[in-house]
């Protein structure tokens, strides 16, 4: 494929930075910079003001007020966004449950739904993984029994982001136990303020609270709120995870994230010289930069290819594995720059007036809690391991 920009993909860019240089709050724009934390009033700041111009669904067909733009224009607007240092869009809403609406829900769902969605009327979260039911996701335990028009649901579900600030959670749930367990499966929409729903934190190494358990006891859901056929869920959860994986790639973040990573290295010294000269840590960068370029030109290819309703296919695992393996080295090369000043921090002494670095050096405060948090990423979204299971008996054929 041709990767070089026409004078319209220039044009495109240029409307892009013009955009984000006149609306993109400075506040927002130095906490991502900074590695801060964003309060849930930053996430929804940044959605509404990215809704209102009308470039809140990047992906989504015309027809439900997506912008329609080409693989390519997707590609420079999250470019340009990541470079610019933008909060990061939550896929929850826009990027996974919506594509399942719009494939299998029902003309009320989408008419009801999507626009909520496009603008942020409502925060989503994804009730997916439970405890003992992670990466084997067929084997989850919460119930939903049907009981007239409404499901009565109980069960458990762990990991849940963000869940805190949701108002709606996507749901996998089990509505028959006497089939194969892929095949007893479905899709609930469930209002997060129903009675019956408790959400308990989990507070992670780095001090956030960004993840939660969700209890489920006796909660009553319309049945109305079933996407799709009763027991279809599990075709309907593959079909998410599909964007799911391509979104985690994040591209356009890593290359930001890889300058401010030479930015530092650029800044301490070894042996009278500044660390990016060191042989051995430059072959590192260098690597790493080589395998983001290859994983770029990867993720063109395949949101290019993505024309069909099928969604991603098992090329998105590809995506996952190695987008993930790139923003774990680049953690693992920021504190490694930064050496003894990568020491843990209290999230609180950074924030606030006053907020300052633990260290003389400005830009290391961050970055243990940073390193911690991206521990996660090779496990969200379905195991790497499980992802290579998926390479191998669907692309390979073994």
């Amino acid at each position: 494929m041709d990767l070089n920009y026409t004078a319209e993909d220039f044009a495109f860019r240029d409307q892009v930075r013009a955009f984000l240089d006149a609306n993109l709050p400075k506040d927002l724009q130095q906490k991502v910079r900074d590695h801060k934390r964003l309060s849930k009033e930053d996430i929804t700041r940044w959605h509404k003001i990215v809704a209102k111009q009308g470039w809140g669904a990047t992906g989504w067909p015309v027809e439900y007020g997506g912008t329609g733009w080409s693989a390519v224009q997707r590609h420079i607007w999250e470019e340009e966004c990541a470079d610019a240092g933008t909060p990061m869009t939550l896929p929850f809403g826009v990027a996974m449950v919506a594509p399942v609406i719009m494939a299998f829900g029902n003309e009320a769902q989408k008419s009801y739904y999507l626009p909520r969605i496009l603008n942020f009327d409502d925060w989503w979260c994804q009730g997916y993984s439970e405890p003992g039911s992670g990466s084997d996701l067929a084997s989850l335990k919460t119930r939903a029994e049907r009981q007239g028009d409404h499901y009565i649901v109980n069960g458990q579900k762990t990991w849940t982001t963000l869940a805190q600030h949701a108002d709606m959670i996507f749901c996998l749930v089990r509505t028959d136990t006497g089939v194969r367990k892929q095949e007893g499966i479905s899709f609930l929409l469930i209002d997060m303020h129903t009675p019956g729903i408790t959400v308990r934190p989990i507070i992670m190494l780095d001090e956030e609270h960004e993840v939660n358990e969700v209890f489920f006891d006796n909660v009553k859901v319309p049945v109305e709120n079933l996407v799709g056929e009763e027991n279809k869920g599990w075709t309907y959860a593959k079909y998410l995870l599909g964007h799911e994986r391509t979104n985690i790639a994040a591209v356009g973040r890593a290359k930001r994230e890889l300058l401010f990573l030479k930015r530092i290295a650029s800044k301490q010294e070894k042996n009278g010289k500044p660390l990016l000269d060191d042989p051995l840590f430059a072959a590192k960068v260098a690597n790493l930069e080589i395998e983001l370029m290859a994983l770029e030109i990867t993720v063109l290819r395949v949101v290019s290819s993505d024309h069909s309703k099928r969604g991603p296919g098992p090329e998105a695992s590809l995506l996952k594995v190695k987008g993930t393996e790139i923003q774990q080295i680049l953690t693992e090369l920021m504190v490694e720059a930064i050496g003894p000043y990568a020491l843990p921090f209290d999230p609180a002494y950074l924030e606030g007036e006053h907020a300052h670095s633990v260290t003389e050096e400005d830009d290391a405060a961050p970055l243990a809690g940073h390193y911690f948090n991206f521990r996660k990423t090779s496990i969200y979204g379905g195991s790497n391991e499980i992802q290579k299971n998926i390479i191998t008996q669907m692309i390979l054929g073994l």
